[in-house]
């Protein structure tokens, strides 16, 4: 894990990038470490990569577990999705 080393002053300038960043920083003053900031959430792009894992592992169990055969599966999965696609532009864009 790489840790950002940045000045006091150029933490307290740039506050708002760090807090909307992913990466802890090590606060120093006058060359020594003073403090660490380490956010406390996952950046969007893991979240996203851990959802999408566990969306994955619980289709294999659905694709494992139901008689149907596969391809019956993937064509109900592609017809629900053009349904929520097709709903969420009447949402945004109503008629």
């Amino acid at each position: 894990m790489h840790i950002q080393k940045v000045g006091i002053r150029q933490f307290r300038g740039k506050l708002t990038t760090f807090l909307e960043g992913d990466g802890t920083v090590a606060i120093t003053r006058h060359g020594q470490t003073v403090g660490y900031y380490i956010p406390a959430h996952l950046s969007r792009k893991e979240s996203d990569l851990i959802a999408l894992s566990r969306a994955a592992a619980q289709f294999d169990a659905l694709l494992a577990s139901s008689d149907a055969p596969q391809d019956e599966l993937v064509s109900a999965l592609k017809q629900s999705r053009r349904r929520r696609n097709v709903h969420q532009y009447e949402t945004v864009h109503p008629h």
